[in-house]
């Protein structure tokens, strides 16, 4: 056997092998949701009977889907989460866009400690401050209230922050300078000028940050302890859970509901979120 034969064998199989780790991550990662698709249209004495992949007898039994939506007040928890989410998005942009305006563009005694205090935020584990956070939530009178968890929400994320800095270091400092010199204040560069440049990565952070406001349950069951009046998205399904046991044919149901809203949002704008993922990425 030649050489070149040799290496046509080595590269065949490494092919193999990678085609069949790429197929294997993927059916791992589609089986969740194919089993939860198939609970979903299941009687409660199909559930009871079969196994999770065994498909239903039939593919128009919408039932699960009704009680979902009904006993889980989910009218209610799109509300409150689109709310929340769009607060949230709007006060740390805005946060967000102009502290980064600020360390990029403003040298001054701290700023690298600043950015270093950042950072060393971001590896601290947020369950390691829930203690000193809760504590300052109760004592501003903000727990089981919307605007406190919005607030909470809001926090700084250094994520965009970096993100915001990494455009800002793209975009000349002459365009500043030319506003100034014509009679512009730095709000006026900042809102007038840099911000509307700022499109890609405010784009990246809205799918970043967005994703992450819309799925988080672990705050908000925290600190929205009413779950009558201030359920989200991700915190209606707990309805469905109990010491006798769980409901996941409605829970499954109420998993592909909350699906839907994020799957036409990508669908009808998957070209601007991948320009925007695309030029938002942090460059070197």
């Amino acid at each position: 056997m030649n050489i070149n034969t040799k290496a046509k064998v080595k590269r065949g199989i490494w092919n193999i092998f990678k085609y069949f780790t790429l197929i294997l991550g993927a059916f791992i990662s589609v089986l969740p949701l194919v089993s939860c698709v198939i609970t979903a249209f299941k009687t409660e004495e199909e559930y009871a009977s079969t196994n999770v992949m065994q498909l239903p007898s039939s593919w128009l039994y919408f039932d699960n889907f009704i009680q979902a939506f009904k006993q889980a007040n989910m009218g209610l928890a799109f509300r409150n989460s689109i709310l929340i989410m769009v607060v949230v998005l709007f006060g740390s942009i805005l946060t967000g866009a102009m502290l980064a305006y600020v360390l990029n563009r403003f040298k001054f005694p701290g700023n690298g400690l600043i950015r270093n205090a950042f950072l060393f935020a971001s590896l601290l584990p947020g369950i390691a401050m829930q203690v000193s956070v809760y504590q300052i939530m109760y004592s501003l009178h903000l727990i089981n209230s919307l605007p406190g968890y919005m607030i909470l929400m809001m926090g700084t994320d250094v994520i965009s922050i970096y993100i915001f800095i990494q455009f800002f270091e793209n975009i000349s400092v002459a365009l500043d300078e030319s506003a100034i010199m014509d009679g512009c204040t730095y709000f006026g560069v900042f809102f007038r000028i840099l911000l509307p440049l700022l499109k890609p990565a405010i784009v990246t952070v809205m799918i970043l940050k967005g994703v992450g406001v819309y799925n988080e349950y672990y705050t908000a069951n925290l600190y929205l302890q009413d779950k009558n009046k201030f359920v989200t998205v991700a915190t209606s399904l707990f309805k469905f859970t109990g010491p006798l046991g769980n409901q996941y044919n409605y829970i499954c149901a109420g998993v592909i509901i909350t699906m839907l809203p994020a799957l036409i949002v990508f669908i009808a704008c998957q070209k601007q979120i991948y320009s925007g993922l695309t030029q938002g990425a942090v460059k070197g």
